[in-house]
């Protein structure tokens, strides 16, 4: 096959009249996504008193699911309408680096705000000095530029690559299903792909787990009161965490283990939960866990009453 051909996936096909029920259920999740992370884009940017490092990285947050449902929702929701799925080897390279893109700036995130929390809480008094809005702005660009870069040059390996089939066994473009679809050698993109993994999944996930270790370790030498506006702060970052984890976890298992053989439905519920549960669990968490979040949007749905 040429470099400029067509993928085809395979997952649509023959799936019947219930792809208007899935595209009914795609549009809603699709709307609910943009609604409440532009809810809370919208409530921090315009409430001065948000504009502190905690929230502006949970505002990012946001951004990063806005990002990724760009590039899933409307293609998901087209293939399903259409009876043709076929999409060209470039849209697909460049949907896959978006969606990865997303995963690893998920992570490097994630790791700021574990780093946010560790500082405020281990050192209170130096805290506006380590957190300042020009470090903070260094830091946020970093964790976008970075996991981008790699995946971008991840991307142009798989470009480079000579393809010798056309049937991708997802409902999405994914990086690993077209590897496995060449018939060249696929070294550097394994190395590659390994070292995207550490510096982007292993080494934000170990760099989290030390830092809510110790603050567990301060907590338990702390007042009470320390204690409970600790974990008050630190919770919701626990939960959005600990789903994006497994929902990667399960992505991850089902494209890489060859044995791992589950129920077709199963696999693709599983194989998106990371694409649609996090961007509709995340403002969830924060609009409901933090008052002033929450204050800031109720005025907002009043004002556009």
């Amino acid at each position: 096959m040429e470099n400029g051909t067509y993928f085809y996936l395979m997952l649509f096909e023959n799936i019947g009249y219930i792809r208007y029920a899935f595209f009914g259920l795609g549009f809603i999740l699709y709307c609910t996504i943009v609604l409440f992370n532009a809810l809370i884009i919208l409530a921090i940017f315009l409430e001065r008193t948000l504009h502190r490092p905690m929230y502006i990285l949970i505002s990012c947050l946001s951004v990063n699911s806005l990002f990724v449902a760009a590039a899933f929702f409307p293609r998901l929701l087209t293939d399903l309408l259409s009876d043709t799925h076929s999409v060209s080897r470039e849209a697909c390279i460049l949907q896959a680096f978006v969606i990865y893109s997303y995963a690893s700036n998920e992570n490097t995130i994630l790791m700021l705000m574990a780093f946010d929390r560790y500082v405020a809480i281990s050192k209170p008094l130096q805290y506006n000095n380590i957190m300042t809005p020009k470090i903070l702005s260094v830091l946020i660009s970093i964790s976008w530029i970075y996991p981008m870069l790699c995946v971008g040059i991840a991307g142009i390996l798989n470009a480079r690559l000579t393809i010798c089939g056309n049937k991708l066994w997802k409902v999405y473009c994914h990086n690993w299903e077209i590897v496995k679809l060449s018939c060249a050698n696929t070294i550097v993109n394994n190395v590659f792909g390994f070292f995207i993994v550490t510096t982007t999944v292993i080494m934000p996930l170990s760099f989290i787990l030390y830092s809510y270790v110790k603050i567990l370790i301060i907590c338990r030498k702390s007042s009470l009161d320390f204690r409970r506006k600790a974990y008050q702060t630190c919770i919701p970052h626990i939960v959005i965490l600990l789903n994006f984890s497994v929902a990667l976890f399960c992505e991850v298992t089902l494209s890489r283990v060859a044995f791992l053989e589950l129920p077709i439905g199963l696999s693709i519920i599983l194989s998106l939960e990371f694409l649609i549960v996090p961007p509709i669990l995340n403002p969830l968490v924060y609009g409901l866990n933090f008052p002033e979040i929450r204050k800031k949007i109720i005025w907002i749905i009043k004002a556009c009453k």
